[in-house]
């Protein structure tokens, strides 16, 4: 099996700690264990990685730009720290309701990272820790991955994503889904 060219990763719940009243500061986002490492493992493979992430918290006016942008410096400055690269960084600002074309679990936000990054669908990994992960990345004609670290109940969300894709794979965290996929591939 071949590794895909991009890896495409959620943000919260799978390079960071989760929280049910969302990153609002820098000082609230905390690296998962191994997750940055994982990330500077990609790119040592020549594997091109973008970030797709819902940020409503942005259009609900619980943060700032400004803010939004310093939390994702620091995120940048530890994933660097590592050896890491991202490629593309793709987020939705928009609530549910907002109608938008780009909130998982539409396929916007992974579109529009394949583009940037000048792959097809079927080069690309999406690993997620939410059902619309899962969703965004069958309705984009992307392979999905789970991670297990996110919020929520874990094996209700497993479920769910087999009901889209039946053999989807299920991991801890971000750490042990690219160990498993640089030595198998996908």
């Amino acid at each position: 099996m071949n590794l895909p060219k991009a890896v495409l990763l959620d943000r919260d719940g799978v390079i960071n700690f989760d929280s049910p009243d969302y990153i609002l500061a820098p000082e609230q986002w905390k690296p998962i264990p191994g997750s940055l490492e994982a990330i500077g493992k990609l790119t040592a493979a020549g594997i091109s990685v973008a970030i797709c992430s819902n940020q409503s918290g942005l259009g609900r006016g619980m943060m700032d730009e400004e803010t939004f942008r310093n939390i994702h410096a620091k995120m940048m400055l530890a994933i660097e720290e590592q050896h890491g690269e991202i490629a593309h960084v793709a987020y939705c600002p928009h609530g549910p309701d907002d109608a938008c074309e780009c909130r998982k679990p539409l396929p916007g936000l992974l579109q529009e990272s394949l583009q940037a990054l000048g792959v097809s669908a079927d080069e690309a990994l999406m690993i997620g820790d939410s059902t619309r992960d899962v969703q965004a990345a069958h309705a984009a004609g992307v392979a999905a991955w789970l991670v297990q670290c996110g919020y929520g109940d874990a094996d209700k969300i497993l479920a769910k994503s087999q009901t889209l894709m039946p053999d989807i794979p299920a991991y801890p965290d971000l750490a042990a889904a690219i160990d498993a996929l640089l030595s198998k591939g996908i």
